[in-house]
């Protein structure tokens, strides 16, 4: 029996007449981290907005191929329930114009989960997992578009654990952060994926040598190669990968 929480068999993705995803193959681990890495534009962040049918708000789209969530196939699993199972934290923090606590609570509410003393309990546990419970306990009541960028991004990877996702998918959340906020939230995940498995994407490849366990090189719609970080990143299979990983292109 495999351990395999996202699956993709000969996923084809097209924008209208471009044809965005190419036959791609791909498998995460549970209780991973799993990086794709490639230039701008090679179908990095459409592959990752798959796993909880965020392209499915894009007109023109067609997906032909399987994707499975736990080894049920995507489209037989209600939308909310996927959304709440897979969470995503995008680019750039994007947190709601309310208080950190309404932030905190809003996908309690949507999901109809807890009463007024366990949305706290939930609250108070999520912002001590992102380690800005110190930090933000006597400013629950201020707006959460007032903090840092890290804090923001930190609060949106908080927000998320409130609906106890399985899944979380993150596109290129450092790309606003300077480095040392990039550093503590790639501490973050280190810690989190103790609990949940992590897809991110990032131009980073530092990074995805740094926190990844798992890694996939992807060009033109093409997952090229996939595999071990370490094995990736010292001798890759793939000439196309390592010269993307070498600074040859991208």
């Amino acid at each position: 029996m495999d351990n395999f929480v996202l699956k993709t068999n000969d996923l084809n993705l097209h924008y209208g007449t471009f044809h965005a995803l190419k036959n791609i193959n791909f498998n995460v681990h549970k209780n991973s981290i799993t990086a794709l890495i490639g230039p701008s534009g090679c179908g990095k962040s459409t592959l990752l907005r798959c796993f909880n049918r965020m392209n499915d708000l894009i007109d023109e789209i067609r997906i032909s191929g399987d994707i499975f969530v736990n080894d049920q196939k995507i489209e037989e699993v209600d939308i909310i329930e996927l959304r709440k199972k897979v969470g995503m934290v995008f680019q750039r923090p994007n947190p709601f114009p309310f208080s950190v606590y309404e932030n905190m609570v809003y996908g309690l509410k949507i999901h109809d989960l807890g009463n007024k003393r366990k949305k706290r309990e939930i609250v108070e546990g999520c912002l001590r997992a992102v380690g800005l419970w110190e930090e933000l306990k006597d400013k629950l009541s201020v707006p959460a578009l007032d903090l840092s960028e890290e804090i923001k991004q930190r609060l949106c990877i908080a927000r998320l654990l409130t609906v106890e996702p399985e899944i979380i998918l993150l596109d290129e959340p450092c790309s606003a952060l300077d480095p040392i906020a990039t550093m503590r939230v790639e501490e973050l995940m280190m810690e989190l994926k103790k609990e949940y498995t992590i897809l991110i994407v990032t131009h980073n490849m530092q990074q995805a040598a740094r926190v990844s366990d798992y890694t996939g090189f992807m060009l033109l719609g093409d997952l090229v190669e996939f595999g071990e970080t370490p094995h990736i990143f010292t001798s890759p299979s793939d000439e196309r990968t390592e010269g993307y990983i070498t600074g040859r292109f991208g």
